[in-house]
């Protein structure tokens, strides 16, 4: 049995980390084809922090609660939920709702965890796993020899890319705005480039182009990525930290047969979610079990403590994933 009432991270109005804060919330009830999960470890995200700002709202359906991937134990089981049973520990994307004690998903959201890794690696995992997943290889193309550049190279989203990338047989380039980062980007095996003191358009056109660019920068990056794709090269976006509008000459696009795209993952349905799902327990776990793609972590908060793990985030220090330690142990 479950409490009827749980701890949890609610935004009390759009602002800085500081509008986080703990109430008392009742534990959620799973509907038909959701499990309820009992939260070890929740995964912090840069959506959490736009949706914090009153950037990006949540689906009409889903908890106000913020956080989108966790990792624990299935507790509850909606009406129609076959695949799952109670006590099974799994890893889950989330609608929204994992700044909390409990939290309920679409049961083919869930993935078991990787054999050896922890619940805390678990979290880790399915935000980025699926956004990567989804947009460098079913929605990007990526093949073994092309070139990938990935910008952001050490947030989460970066670390996994370079190494699916190079699990692929790509040839990984990345950007970074520190030495230090550059060091961890080197050492994962990709080449490093630090945008504070490097045209990363010099430097991969130099070496024939970009066959696949992800991009979470935006904004002036974006005629930049475009000058950077070799011919019928693709460029994916992910995010836009420096905005979505800018000036760009569409005729590049055409004279070298671009394809410029990209996603959101948060509003697509439960349907293409459990498809993304499926590719990722079938083709990357076993990656991630193998040891060819790791987990990188950069910091651990308590649940009480949200409000710096979102300040980390906004520093841009971080290396790899920030999570939340839920169940306190």
């Amino acid at each position: 049995m479950f409490p009827d009432a749980m701890n949890a991270v609610e935004i009390t109005a759009p602002g800085d980390a500081d509008v986080l804060q703990m109430v008392r919330r009742p534990v959620p009830v799973p509907r038909h084809d959701e499990i309820l999960i009992k939260i070890a470890y929740a995964g912090v995200n840069r959506p959490d922090v736009l949706q914090r700002k009153g950037s990006y709202a949540p689906p009409p359906d889903a908890s106000d609660l913020p956080g989108l991937e966790a990792s624990g134990e299935i507790v509850g089981l909606g009406a129609g939920v076959t695949r799952w049973r109670k006590g099974e520990q799994v890893c889950a994307l989330l609608p929204g709702g994992g700044y909390a004690e409990y939290a309920v998903c679409h049961a083919d959201h869930a993935l078991r965890i990787p054999r050896g890794l922890s619940l805390k690696e678990g979290a880790c995992l399915p935000e980025t796993s699926f956004t990567v997943w989804s947009n460098v290889v079913q929605r990007g193309g990526l093949k073994g020899g092309e070139r990938f550049l990935v910008h952001g190279g050490t947030s989460g989203i970066g670390m996994m890319a370079i190494q699916i990338g190079q699990a692929l047989g790509a040839r990984v380039f990345a950007t970074a705005g520190s030495d230090k980062k550059c060091q961890v980007i080197s050492d994962l095996g990709a080449t490093a480039i630090n945008y504070r003191n490097e045209d990363f358009v010099k430097r991969v056109a130099a070496a024939g182009g970009a066959d696949l660019i992800l991009d979470m920068v935006g904004g002036s990056y974006i005629p930049r990525n475009i000058r950077c794709l070799s011919l019928d090269g693709r460029l994916v976006m992910i995010a836009f930290l420096e905005g979505p509008k800018v000036e760009l000459n569409f005729a590049h696009i055409m004279t070298k047969r671009l394809t410029v795209t990209g996603s959101t993952l948060r509003p697509q349905s439960d349907t293409a979610k459990a498809e993304i799902a499926d590719a990722v327990r079938k083709q990357l776990w076993p990656l991630i079990s193998s040891g060819a793609v790791k987990v990188v972590m950069d910091s651990e908060f308590a649940l009480k403590d949200v409000a710096e793990a979102h300040r980390r985030m906004e520093s841009s220090e971080h290396i790899g994933k920030i999570v939340l330690n839920v169940a306190g142990d």
